[in-house]
């Protein structure tokens, strides 16, 4: 079983692939899908035909933006490891801050990749910070210069924690 919750141009859909059955907020529904192009696909909903182009995505951010019959929609997409983390209060929602990055999640400092004077883009790996038993990459959040490292490998830290300020 898949579980997804997409959000659709503000509204939330929670899918469930259950084998070859698809659930929409916890209804049943039958699709018939045809990929038509690498990314372009043909579905038929209920008797109703939907023309979908995949026109742009931000892959590791889990945003997408597609067409459908010539509308434009933007998507974001959660996952069930999202959703696990959300339930679990380690979603990395305000855990940056303008100018800092702070701990998404109780967890001992591995390594630090950076250095203070350092300048770096959003996505760039920052530290790995060892929680659950996982290695995490702790990734800038936009683009800066490392103002300070507030934490050293070998540190144990509590959620919230100011890891690296950035100017």
């Amino acid at each position: 079983m898949s579980q997804y919750l997409i959000n659709l141009n503000g509204k939330e859909y929670r899918v469930v692939l259950e084998g070859d059955k698809i659930f929409l907020n916890g209804t049943a529904v039958n699709l018939d899908v045809a990929q038509i192009r690498e990314k372009e696909w043909h579905l038929l909903r209920d008797g109703k035909s939907y023309r979908i182009e995949w026109n742009d995505g931000k892959i590791e951010e889990k945003e997408i933006s597609l067409k459908v019959n010539n509308t434009q929609y933007q998507a974001a997409v959660k996952d069930k490891f999202d959703l696990l983390l959300e339930k679990m209060g380690m979603s990395d929602k305000g855990t940056k801050q303008a100018g800092a990055l702070k701990s998404p999640m109780p967890g001992k400092v591995l390594r630090i990749d950076v250095e203070v004077g350092q300048t770096v883009k959003k996505g760039d790996a920052i530290l790995i910070l060892e929680a659950m038993k996982m290695e995490n990459a702790i990734k800038a959040p936009g683009e800066g210069t490392v103002k300070s490292i507030l934490i050293k490998t070998g540190d144990a830290l509590e959620k919230g924690v100011v890891m690296v300020e950035f100017e």
